[in-house]
């Protein structure tokens, strides 16, 4: 398929809140959206007080951030009932010590602002990314839909960073070249997950030698400075806790939509090992492959994050809300039918319909499969699609 030349296209395309065909008034047509999102959001809340959502990972935040204020062992506690320990560099506990000050009300509160907030950032940038122009109301609307998308969905839900992480990404790749301090935000992003630094190869194998060398200094930095606020904590974490993937969590229960999980459960096999290892590192050699022949940046940004989250050992179904910009470069290069049918799988829910009870992931029948891992299949797929066109001139030029 030929690329389409969308780049002056708007999202109030895709949209119909601003389109003159429908016999409302300018002012009604802006305050629908706003409806919408207050709609999606009031919803989102009644779900959440009906669930009791206990926001499980913004509790070991706050753990980890009463950890570095009281000098206890960072990597030695367990919260919730689900005995969840902490995972990140030192460098993200500090981060997180404002946190241990705030009532666990206003915590779950900030939480759920703070990453709506971050939503409609990561959609914004998304359209800058795709090229697609935005209006306010378009963003409100687009804003309240992305919210039910799966990935989005948990990690307001749980009380993740994901959107925080993403946008930090998003927003340094696509500042203009040259623009002061670029790559500062990526490291900062690596120093506190780490899976952001597989975006430094991408500029490497770009060519983008300045941008790279300056995120590298920026995660130095987190890492130096997490080193003196805790020594110890600090050699802990880099010599032992980085290598036990255990202690993240299961690899093969359908929360992990890695190729990883994939294989797990395909195999019913708990630790797949070489079965894994080996399809991961020629994945990785792929994607990065790709990133590097991508004729845009967009397409090798995409294209990277597809490659992280497919090849690490463990990506939690909240880490894919890169479903956002996705969906946007999708709706960009090939219109809306592509896009749409893409927000359905994110959307769909389908890996919470199986059976995943105790160790039940691993004995899905054949035909559950697609069912409980539909991001590594749609992430695979994707990455086929484009390589068939890079080995294609006439395609993609």
């Amino acid at each position: 398929m030929l690329q389409r030349n969308v780049t002056d296209r708007s999202l109030d395309e895709v949209l119909p809140f601003s389109v003159p065909r429908f016999s409302v008034s300018r002012f009604s047509a802006s305050l629908l959206p706003l409806l919408l999102l207050a709609t999606s959001l009031a919803a989102f809340v009644a779900l959440c007080l009906l669930r009791r959502a206990p926001m499980a990972d913004a509790l070991v935040y706050r753990a980890e951030g009463a950890a570095v204020v009281h000098g206890t062992d960072l990597y030695g506690f367990t919260v919730t009932e689900w005995q969840l320990p902490a995972t990140y560099p030192p460098f993200a506990a500090v981060l997180f010590v404002p946190l241990a000050w705030l009532p666990l009300p206003v915590l779950k509160a900030a939480f759920v602002v703070g990453n709506v907030v971050l939503l409609a950032v990561l959609v914004r940038l998304s359209c800058r990314l795709a090229g697609l122009a935005t209006r306010l109301p378009a963003l409100c609307a687009a804003t309240a839909l992305a919210l039910w998308l799966e990935p989005v969905f948990q990690t307001v839900l749980f009380g993740q960073i994901n959107l925080a992480v993403a946008c930090l990404i998003l927003w340094d790749l696509t500042r203009p070249p040259g623009a002061p301090g670029k790559g500062i935000a990526l490291g900062i992003a690596a120093g506190v997950k780490l899976t952001p630094a597989v975006f430094v190869a991408y500029l490497l194998l770009r060519g983008r030698r300045r941008e790279a060398a300056t995120a590298l200094a920026a995660f130095a930095g987190t890492v130096l400075l997490g080193a003196l606020a805790l020594p110890a904590a600090s050699v802990d974490f880099w010599t032992r806790r980085l290598f036990e993937t255990g202690r993240v969590g299961k690899v093969w229960i359908v929360d992990n939509q890695s190729l990883q999980g994939l294989i797990a459960r395909a195999l019913g096999d708990p630790a797949p090992g070489p079965l894994w290892a080996v399809p991961a590192l020629a994945l990785a050699s792929a994607g990065l492959w790709l990133a590097r022949r991508a004729r845009t940046d967009r397409r090798g940004i995409l294209v990277t994050a597809l490659t992280a989250l497919l090849i690490s050992p463990i990506s939690w179904s909240h880490h894919w809300v890169w479903c956002v910009p996705l969906i946007a470069v999708l709706y960009a290069e090939h219109g809306p039918r592509p896009a749409a049918a893409t927000a359905a799988v994110f959307a769909a829910r389908t890996l919470w319909l199986v059976p995943h009870q105790g160790d039940l992931d691993l004995r899905l029948p054949w035909w559950q499969q697609p069912l409980a891992s539909p991001y590594p299949l749609l992430g695979l797929v994707l990455l086929v699609q484009l390589s068939a066109r890079s080995s294609s001139a006439s395609t993609i030029r």
